[in-house]
């Protein structure tokens, strides 16, 4: 009996699986530990990182290789710009993830610098905000406390993150044009803001010629163009002048440089005299698309005339020719004073008080003569004129009433009288803007530019004021000849082409680049050569050949601009249309 009790026991298999359990609990407790701290420390790790990518974005967003820049870059590291925060961190320490010591920051010169972790920079070095393009960011070391891992002796797990960002550049929307620095000699930039002859007022609203003409050059074999990256050679400086937008970008890496173009290329301001609804013969280079995107500003008030039965047209019409029914300049009288249709004063020391049939925004009075005229400051200043413009003369050809106001004949607003110069003062008087957005207004209305005019024409497009409607289309017969003509103050010829005008971007407002010639050693074709700042100009003529019985005014090979402001470059000038200035960080690893 005893013994078949014990065969029975033997044999008996009943509870093998609750000993069996019993012996591989510990494992699979350990084993599903694992898998839940993993999840943990997996979840940390991707937060570490994260927090570290953002920081080093951040950090890249303010090497602009400008003064200071490693200290804002720092400071955006450190949680000026970002905050990044963990959940799964369970080690006490709170749920920020930080960067508490700036050796926690490294800056390199050069991306491939960054990415083999070579040649810090020393952020005490003079030099160092200009060379820093790169952060590497390393966060503070993180723990976490396991939950069920330590069953197996694993108590805690510590974790940290790096990364290295850099700051992608590119100039836009740049025109071709450049200038040697007028003041390289004691100032490494050009002095906007202030001059000898009017400290307050500075060179704002200032006239010279960007692009010289007749062979004039700016250094020996760059008469101040730029190759922007489009087409090569002349073809691609007049894409630049001529199109919407100059579509390249040009890769920048820390301060902005710039190609040089050599060539006088005579033809290529006839292209900036698309925005002027003047369409020559090859001004609009064909795009890869095959269309020409040229079109015009709003505002294109020029001194050019056309007849009044010529109806616009891709062709002729739209050109400049004298039997076509294009556009022309108005005749200009006789010598030795030329008062007729056309504005050309011959002096510049006595107010002109001759009244043309038509006239543009005109060149600084003492530009606006012929060379060698009393007062001709072609010559003097290195070019630069003084902002003194013809504005009595301006408005008394345009600003001519052409309704009655109060019904009472004999009144001053009677039609056919012109505004005096009391009058355009007064109805102009909110035209001075804050050019430079600055918070102040410089100038007083004695001294209002061109651009300023410009602007308030188009703000007030069409409207009546004090008797005339702003930008209507002047119709006058001829002194000579007796033609009916016509003078445009809106655009006609850009619709034909296949381009509404537009007035955002500007057409009439362009960036030159101010380049120390001397220092950069530019000559003919220079390439990065360093810009030590941007301009915005006013485009305020159409260039063309004024030149009657040897009597030299203009030359069509030349581009007059008025200095509007100093352009920072910055992506938040989109909208202008000008040049400018994007940047973008990325990571590098």
């Amino acid at each position: 009996m005893t013994q078949e009790r014990h065969k029975r026991f033997v044999k008996n298999a009943d509870g093998a699986v609750a000993a069996t359990y019993a012996l591989a609990l510990i494992p699979l407790i350990a084993i599903a530990g694992l898998a839940f701290d993993y999840t943990r420390a997996v979840g940390l790790d991707t937060e570490l990182q994260n927090a570290a990518d953002q920081a080093a974005l951040a950090g890249a967003t303010q090497l602009d290789r400008e003064t200071g820049a490693i200290t804002r870059a720092t400071n955006a590291v450190q949680g000026g710009l970002v905050t990044n925060n963990t959940l799964f961190s369970n080690d006490g320490a709170g749920t920020t993830v930080a960067i508490t010591d700036v050796v926690q920051l490294t800056f390199y010169e050069t991306k491939a610098d960054a990415e083999a972790g070579t040649n810090p920079i020393d952020i005490t070095a003079s030099d160092a905000d200009q060379r820093a393009g790169f952060v590497q960011v390393d966060v503070d070391t993180r723990d976490a406390n396991y939950a069920l891992t330590p069953i197996v002796g694993a108590i805690t797990g510590s974790l940290n993150a790096s990364a290295v960002a850099g700051l992608g550049s590119a100039l836009c929307r740049v025109p071709p044009l450049m200038i040697c620095n007028p003041d390289e000699a004691t100032n490494s930039k050009m002095d906007i803001n202030s001059t000898a002859a009017d400290p307050a007022r500075g060179r704002k609203g200032v006239g010279f010629l960007a692009k010289p003409g007749g062979g004039s050059q700016w250094v020996p074999g760059n008469y101040g163009y730029l190759d922007v990256g489009l087409a090569n050679g002349a073809v691609g400086v007049r894409q630049a002048l001529g199109w919407g937008s100059a579509g390249n970008c040009i890769a920048q890496a820390g301060p902005a440089t710039v190609d040089t173009q050599t060539g006088n290329i005579a033809n290529a301001p006839g292209s900036a005299n698309t925005r002027f609804d003047v369409y020559e013969n090859n001004a609009c280079e064909v795009d890869d698309n095959g269309a020409r995107p040229c079109p015009s500003a709003v505002n294109v008030r020029k001194d050019m005339i056309r007849p009044q039965t010529s109806a616009p047209g891709s062709g002729a019409t739209c050109q400049v020719n004298n039997n076509q029914g294009g556009w022309r300049l108005p005749k200009p009288g006789a010598n030795p004073d030329y008062l007729g249709d056309a504005y050309l004063p011959r002096n510049a020391n006595v107010s002109y008080t001759h009244t043309p049939k038509s006239m543009g925004h005109p060149r600084d009075k003492c530009h606006a003569v012929a060379d060698g005229d009393p007062g001709s400051c072609k010559v003097l200043n290195g070019g630069f004129g003084d902002g003194e413009w013809d504005r009595d003369t301006y408005f008394r050809v345009h600003y001519v009433r052409t309704f009655d106001q109060d019904g009472v004949i004999g009144t001053a607003d009677d039609v056919g009288t012109s505004w005096s110069p009391t009058e355009w003062r007064a109805n102009l008087a909110g035209a001075l803007q804050d050019l430079d957005g600055d918070g102040t207004i410089e100038r007083t209305i004695d001294e209002i530019t061109r651009y300023e005019v410009y602007k308030w024409e188009e703000a007030n497009l069409g409207d009546p004021v004090d008797g005339l409607y702003v930008l209507e289309d002047i119709n006058y017969t001829e002194v000579t000849g007796g033609d009916g003509v016509q003078h445009k103050g809106e655009s006609i010829c850009s619709i034909e082409h296949g381009y509404s005008p537009v007035s955002v971007p500007d057409r009439r407002l362009m960036s030159i680049a101010i380049v120390n010639c001397n220092a950069e050693g530019v000559s003919g074709n220079s390439t990065n050569v360093l810009v030590t700042q941007w301009i915005d100009v006013f485009l305020p003529q159409v260039a063309a050949d004024r030149n009657y019985n040897g009597n030299h005014f203009t030359s069509k090979d030349e581009l007059y601009v008025e200095i509007v402001r100093e352009n920072t470059t910055r992506a938040t000038g989109a909208g202008a249309g000008i040049t400018i200035r994007r940047d973008v960080p990325y990571l590098v690893k």
